[in-house]
């Protein structure tokens, strides 16, 4: 059974975008150890509504690791220290009993804060928009089976497809990128034959459109590989600026 731990949570408190912020300290006693994260801060914010003071604003929705939205920077890691997982699948267990924990929004000019640790990331919206569909005529709904394509391929699509775009990447990146985000997009098209009809298209204007939201450009840090939830390859970076490159040939 898991034991209760007490510890010093330190969180990001800002009104806007163009407000300054700070940080609230408060003491967390007892928190049993199989408290995911965010239900802990369920209990921060019903003591601070019993205080008569304004709740912690956080992203969340599905709480099964499936939608994206928990994007909290925990202790300098991108939804905390689990590899492969998001903040709400992280549980208390994973602290000592006297750690100080500080959370944080996803830093990034183009993710710029709502109020406290809730971000706008309809970026990523924008650059699906660009791009991030395919919109030929395909006709009737064919069979499952009667378009064959590589079993290799098929697994690997399935796997770029997993990403829930919830930004870790572009808060792990120093350069504020999202080339991991893009290319997994991309690939999970790329791969199959029913995207590729707008392939050079699609490589170059959600391309184009991340560089005009203001992201930044990849350097093979490996960071965005590092801490993405969804264990996404930078594999996929590198078909990414194949296709790109092969478009801007065809150009």
């Amino acid at each position: 059974m898991d034991k209760n731990i007490s510890f010093t949570l330190k969180v990001w408190r800002q009104n806007g975008p163009r407000e300054e912020g700070h940080f609230d300290t408060f003491e967390m006693k007892d928190i049993p150890g199989d408290t995911s994260f965010l239900e802990m801060l369920d209990i921060l914010n019903e003591q601070l509504i019993e205080d008569n003071k304004e709740p912690f604003v956080f992203d969340h929705d599905c709480r099964e690791g499936i939608c994206g939205m928990c994007s909290l920077y925990i202790n300098g890691n991108p939804h905390g220290p689990a590899q492969g997982a998001t903040t709400c699948q992280l549980y208390i267990r994973r602290f000592n009993d006297g750690d100080v924990i500080t959370v944080e929004p996803w830093r990034s000019a183009a993710f710029p804060v709502i109020k406290d640790c809730m971000v706008d990331r309809s970026a990523f919206d924008k650059i699906i928009a660009a791009g991030g569909y395919t919109s030929v005529r395909t006709g009737q709904a064919q069979d499952a089976n009667s378009i064959l394509i590589p079993k290799q391929n098929a697994d690997e699509a399935m796997d770029c497809a997993t990403c829930i775009g919830c930004g870790a990447c572009v808060a792990a990146c120093k350069n504020g990128s999202a080339m991991l985000f893009v290319s997994s997009k991309v690939s999970q098209l790329a791969l199959l034959p029913q995207g590729r009809p707008e392939a050079a298209r699609r490589a170059k204007s959600m391309v184009a459109k991340m560089e005009e939201l203001g992201f930044g450009n990849c350097t093979n840090t490996r960071a965005c590989e590092a801490d993405c939830p969804k264990n996404e390859s930078i594999a996929n970076i590198a078909r990414l600026n194949r296709e790109f490159i092969v478009a801007k040939l065809a150009d």
